[in-house]
């Protein structure tokens, strides 16, 4: 089995060859596939941190690989598209996806974001960081298996909700405002309001008993939000 920073699949073959000579260039190494069937070989026999996932594969659906993609693996996807809705970004975040990336894009910036996914992705995990991270987070938050122990749940999350709560957990029972979240969480200021409130349910529905009312994840209308324990 081949292991590869990031997959990327699109099935514009000469944009994605520049993407992945470019990525390669810094350092990050890079497998490609051009259509859905490329992509579900790949992830049957090899690896990788990161898939970049077209939306539009000519006559197959990106949204409909993702799903399959989910079926089987928590690899954090992050999708590049020409269509601009808000409608596309919020199926794409509610299906799975992590990001989702507008083209055109610059490459440096699809960069920029692939290198924040990898940095929090890295497989850092020795005996010795994973005791310090645990007694860190009072067996709240275990960073070793990317899971939340909080309301009598022990709950699996996938990369990006992992770290929204985190870093939640880290400014527990004080106000963040949403522009700190996206800078701690996503690594820069190029998001949304509505990704941001995608993930904020997505973690109430799986920790909350009431995600309607939450007793955990608290709205502070006009600034951000608040993480009561």
């Amino acid at each position: 089995m081949a292991h590869y920073n990031c997959l990327i699949v699109d099935d514009e073959v000469e944009l994605t060859r520049m993407t992945a000579e470019y990525f390669e260039m810094f350092g990050i190494s890079c497998a490609v596939a051009n259509d859905r069937d490329s992509c579900l070989a790949f992830m049957a026999e090899d690896s990788c941190d990161v898939v970049l996932l077209d939306v539009n594969l000519k006559d197959q659906s990106g949204f409909e690989l993702c799903k399959k993609i989910r079926e089987d693996s928590d690899v954090p996807i992050l999708f590049i598209s020409a269509r601009q809705s808000d409608d596309d970004v919020l199926i794409a975040l509610n299906i799975g996806g992590d990001d989702y990336v507008k083209k055109p894009y610059s490459l440096g910036v699809l960069l920029a974001k692939v290198k924040v996914i990898l940095r929090r992705t890295a497989g850092d995990h020795s005996d010795a960081k994973e005791q310090e991270q645990n007694e860190e987070y009072d067996g709240v938050i275990d960073p070793a298996t990317m899971s939340v122990n909080i309301g009598g749940k022990h709950v699996q999350l996938k990369a990006r909700e992992f770290a929204l709560i985190k870093y939640l957990y880290e400014h527990k029972n004080k106000i963040v405002s949403k522009n700190d979240i996206f800078e701690a969480v996503w690594g820069d200021s190029f998001y949304s309001d509505g990704t941001l409130n995608v993930h904020i349910r997505r973690l109430r529905e799986k920790i909350e008993e009431d995600p309607n009312n939450p007793k955990y994840i608290k709205t502070i209308w006009g600034t951000g939000y608040m993480l009561e324990i």
